[in-house]
């Protein structure tokens, strides 16, 4: 009965957590951003902490370093990315038709290398997919009004999640011990590992994947503006930014780079292959090189269910529903795990009844 009461107490929490952050969705996002701030740099404070920074000053000195370097990269780069990216939207339409009228042109060759009835089917496909981001690219200002990102909330989240950081990194000892405080006192030492297991999980994902991200965005960016493609540095950095989805920001770079590849150097093919090279280099590099070293096997999360929880995540709270999706996947992933450890446990799994201490002493 007792376990009972537990498992409704742990599941009434939950479901209070997730009412609580669907109604407060619409101000959640500067809070969601400076405690991931917050997660990230407490390894930073706590390093000064050793150093004989009392943890005041050691925050005071992180996050103004911190804030200085995010906000020159943002006056030093972010009027070229802006001029790029809106550029690329106004002209994706035009690379489309190029596409097409390219498609044209190669027609009977497509024909006579997969037939009438596949060249076909092949033509409608492109033409659906076509349709598809031709109406993505016309709701992109509205969608990104829907999310909020206008003017005066860019400003409110500017100034809030830095001050939000600020407070977590300043009081994040006395708020671990108050959690550790918090923990019944039978199940302490299970408790605090499987919140082990979280830390690790969130560390792979804010802190691994997040370095891995930034340097997809940083070498996409790079490579596309060397070889000399047109909007190279926005479409890199959309390739990056959005390889937090697994397999997306790989495909949505190499679609884009290699559709305004055909158009800008076809036919000379040499310069697609090595768009497409570009791509196919990276992610081998990502999946051999930076994953392990910098992520390992801290996530173990299935790519299907990451997928699962970006899409529910990000149509229940929208925008700030995808910043929440991984971390509360690699958080599900830990709890799914230390669940089925217990069941394999049990009797139920094990098919025996546990002896009590007078059974012997009965028999």
């Amino acid at each position: 009965m007792a376990l009972r009461n537990q498992v409704f107490i742990w599941i009434g929490l939950l479901l209070a957590l997730v009412l609580s952050l669907w109604v407060f969705r619409g101000i959640l996002l500067p809070f969601v951003v400076g405690a991931a701030l917050a997660y990230l740099l407490n390894p930073l404070v706590n390093q000064l902490q050793k150093w004989r920074f009392n943890r005041a000053w050691a925050t005071v000195v992180v996050l103004f370093s911190v804030l200085t370097v995010v906000i020159s990269l943002f006056f030093m780069f972010v009027p070229l990315i802006g001029q790029q990216i809106v550029g690329l939207i106004q002209r994706l339409p035009g690379y489309v038709g190029d596409l097409q009228a390219l498609a044209a042109a190669w027609s009977p060759e497509i024909n006579a290398w997969l037939g009438p009835e596949r060249a076909a089917q092949l033509q409608t496909s492109l033409n659906d997919l076509t349709r598809q981001a031709l109406g993505f690219i016309a709701t992109l200002p509205a969608e990104l009004v829907n999310i909020g990102l206008t003017g005066a909330a860019v400003v409110g989240f500017t100034v809030l999640a830095p001050v939000v950081a600020f407070y977590l990194l300043l009081d994040w000892e006395g708020m671990v011990r108050g959690i550790d405080d918090l923990l019944p006192k039978q199940h302490k030492g299970e408790v605090k590992g499987v919140l082990r297991e979280i830390d690790k999980s969130m560390a792979g994902v804010i802190r691994g994947q997040g370095s891995v991200l930034l340097l997809d965005a940083a070498f996409y960016a790079t490579a596309m503006s060397l070889i000399g493609l047109n909007y190279g540095l926005a479409v890199g950095l959309i390739a990056g930014l959005f390889s937090f989805v697994p397999f997306v920001g790989f495909a949505l770079g190499l679609g884009l780079s290699v559709g305004i590849a055909l158009v800008q150097y076809a036919p000379n093919w040499w310069m697609i292959v090595l768009v497409a090279g570009v791509y196919f280099f990276w992610q081998f590099i990502e999946g051999n090189v930076l994953y392990p070293k910098l992520v390992g096997s801290s996530i173990n999360i299935n790519p299907v269910w990451m997928m699962f929880a970006l899409l529910g995540l990000g149509a229940i709270f929208g925008f700030v529903g995808l910043l929440l999706a991984v971390p509360m996947a690699a958080i599900a992933s830990v709890l799914v795990r230390y669940g089925v450890r217990k069941y394999k446990e049990s009797s139920l799994y094990l098919g025996v009844r546990r002896r009590a201490p007078g059974d012997d002493a009965a028999s």
